[in-house]
């Protein structure tokens, strides 16, 4: 699918989600025009990072999350205010008065992406393919072992392109139900072998939840991978560039 520049006359249907992809180095205008956008504790986060390139992705991701929410929600990026959950996961204060509103974050490297619907959690993950010293190591602890036995038999040549399939749909699941790593990545199960559809399989203790979600891999750019999860099938997908300044 393609990521499409947004309309002028964006809105974000019930049956809709919405996925936008964020370069985090757009170079110093951008950074000017998103930096007076964020609240005081954004600031002070900001101001803590140690190399100015890590200050400045943070700042433009929270920046265009700001002002996508403004969007969909008809004000300011100024006004959006967020509150985070037990595991860290940032919401909108029920003062904004949007409750039946989700959006889920993931950045890696120099890409973020932003997802949003209304009244359907969610929950992206993005993750820079890099090759990894110990994949079947971290694979090992992480995955099911169902799905540590079929990562094992794959060909050499598919496994780390497997292990990231693997592990950005077991994030952007963690994600969606809001508690993070703080979930058991091995309680659960997906698909990951290359050309296979993806689909969440398995959890624990719930029999029925599984069929409860719809997984999608999302293609960014050819160094990374991407997965989006959303509860219910009943929905379209739409992907958009950020690219407003």
């Amino acid at each position: 699918m393609i990521w499409q520049t947004p309309p002028p006359d964006l809105t974000l249907p019930p049956d809709a989600v919405h996925v936008w992809q964020v370069h985090l180095e757009p170079g110093p205008q951008r950074i000017n025009d998103l930096s007076p956008l964020l609240a005081a504790d954004e600031r002070e986060r900001a101001a803590r990072f140690y190399f100015d390139r890590d200050r400045q992705r943070y700042i433009v991701g929270r920046g265009a999350l700001r002002t996508l929410i403004g969007r969909y929600l008809c004000i300011s990026p100024q006004d959006v205010q967020f509150v985070y959950g037990a595991y860290g996961k940032p919401e909108l204060a029920v003062t904004m008065g949007a409750p039946q509103f989700a959006f889920n974050v993931s950045h890696a490297q120099t890409l973020a992406l932003c997802a949003f619907s209304w009244g359907r959690p969610l929950g992206v993950d993005i993750e820079f393919a890099r090759q990894l010293d110990d994949t079947e190591g971290i694979a090992r602890i992480s995955f099911s072992p169902r799905e540590f036995a079929i990562f094992q038999r794959l060909p050499q040549e598919q496994q780390q392109e497997a292990f990231f399939n693997c592990w950005t749909r077991k994030e952007a699941f963690v994600k969606a139900i809001g508690e993070g790593l703080s979930h058991p990545l091995h309680q659960f199960d997906v698909t990951f072998v290359p050309g296979e559809a993806a689909r969440l399989i398995y959890v624990a203790g719930d029999a029925d939840a599984a069929s409860q979600w719809r997984l999608l891999p999302l293609h960014p750019h050819p160094q990374y991978q991407a997965a989006l999860i959303v509860r219910g099938h009943d929905w379209q997908l739409s992907q958009f560039m950020f690219t407003e300044r």
